[in-house]
């Protein structure tokens, strides 16, 4: 299957620019110091974060699906870059650190099957940071008010991925690549399936409701991988 960023790459790397550094403090503090960890930026895109996992003392390898967002993160350091399927991933068990996913989950065919992968490469004493879309106030299914609210209309339980609707921006992510949508409990409940125990959750950024949603967490002590 076309990786859906390949041929909007350009446009995708002008239009988040600045997203990274508008997420600077509410990752740092997620993540905190991990000297001489090595870090899987899963879904890296263009790179953008590189530099910021790395000023964590990491140690940063990175992935993604589209060829086309690669071409950017090879201009962003010194980074071991691959071209491979979440859901699939090549490399041995137990061979990280860390796996950092930002902003990946309404891109992913199979959220739960990504999750089970992240587990078994994933080092016994290993970090999952999960920074991304809010189930509940991001998404397809939301339409965003004037005055900072979340109207989520009745396909919020359609999990998949969503047509095309009316308060759509056409020029926005949604409009231009598509977008999945997985529940909150789905969510949750992937990562439980996967041995993944939950240490910390928060709802980052400004606004009388939050449009991101970020957890840590560990692997379950004895889970199968």
């Amino acid at each position: 299957m076309r990786a859906r960023y390949n041929g909007v790459a350009d446009w995708y790397a002008a239009r988040s620019t600045n997203w990274a550094e508008d997420n600077r403090e509410d990752l740092l503090e997620l993540l905190g110091p991990g000297e001489g960890r090595l870090c899987l930026d899963l879904g890296c895109g263009t790179g953008n974060y590189f530099a910021m996992i790395a000023e964590t003392g990491r140690r940063v390898f990175g992935l993604d699906r589209s060829s086309d967002q690669l071409r950017f993160a090879r201009t962003k350091g010194d980074v071991p870059l691959v071209e491979s399927d979440a859901a699939r991933l090549p490399f041995a068990a137990e061979s990280f650190d860390d796996v950092l996913a930002l902003w990946i989950s309404t891109d992913l065919d199979d959220f739960a099957g990504t999750l089970r992968e992240i587990a078994r490469v994933l080092r016994p004493d290993g970090v999952f940071y999960f920074y991304g879309v809010h189930p509940c106030f991001n998404g397809p299914h939301v339409e965003y008010q004037d005055d900072g609210g979340r109207l989520a209309h009745p396909t919020y339980r359609q999990s998949g991925w969503h047509q095309p609707s009316a308060w759509w921006a056409g020029d926005g992510i949604r409009g231009t690549v598509g977008m999945r949508h997985t529940p909150l409990a789905e969510v949750l409940n992937a990562f439980f399936a996967a041995g993944l125990v939950l240490d910390h959750v928060t709802e980052p950024g400004g606004g009388p409701v939050p449009g991101a949603f970020a957890v840590r967490a560990r692997l379950r002590p004895g889970a199968p991988r």
